[in-house]
């Protein structure tokens, strides 16, 4: 198993976003999944909040987050679709300085190639300062599946944000 450690200085200090108008701490399945997930690999978890579907309320969170310097790793669950609510990507798009695609892409692809429905997300990735942030589903399996997919890159990505540019 790949995990969030490598030879290099940087380590993972992770922040999980629940973007949910419906889910609490006590039903929070996907925050939950993402939170074993980082810690399974490595990482510290210094920040988990559940934030309600509304653009402002995320794009407050995801800037406090990113720009207070504890974390270096933000991953959202939910809100990547296609339904009215749904606006984790514009709401990323809108805090992020430099896009990650290749990240999006590559989760979407391998999403795609085993459920047709998964190319329905509209999840980004990017850049804030030293935060790379990454939007996943918000399905618990969504979440473990696209994770599967980044976790081998995490730790060079967070080591090239941190000026790591050891290759």
């Amino acid at each position: 198993m790949l995990r969030l450690t490598a030879n290099y200085m940087t380590s993972i200090n992770a922040a999980v976003v629940t973007v949910s108008d419906t889910r609490t701490g006590d039903d929070d399945l996907s925050g939950d999944r993402l939170v074993e997930l980082l810690k399974a690999a490595g990482a510290e978890i210094f920040e988990r909040v559940i934030v309600k579907d509304e653009p402002e309320q995320l794009r407050e969170t995801l800037v406090a987050l990113a720009d207070g310097g504890d974390v270096n790793l933000i991953i959202t669950t939910g809100g990547t679709g296609f339904a009215p609510r749904d606006n984790t990507p514009e709401a990323t798009l809108a805090v992020i300085q430099r896009e990650a695609p290749g990240m999006a892409e590559a989760m979407r692809r391998e999403s795609a190639s085993k459920h047709p429905m998964a190319m329905l997300s509209r999840g980004v990735c990017g850049i804030r300062g030293k935060a790379l942030i990454v939007n996943l589903p918000g399905s618990p399996k969504g979440v473990a599946e696209c994770f599967e997919v980044i976790r081998p890159v995490l730790v060079h990505a967070i080591d090239l944000i941190a000026g790591e540019a050891r290759h």
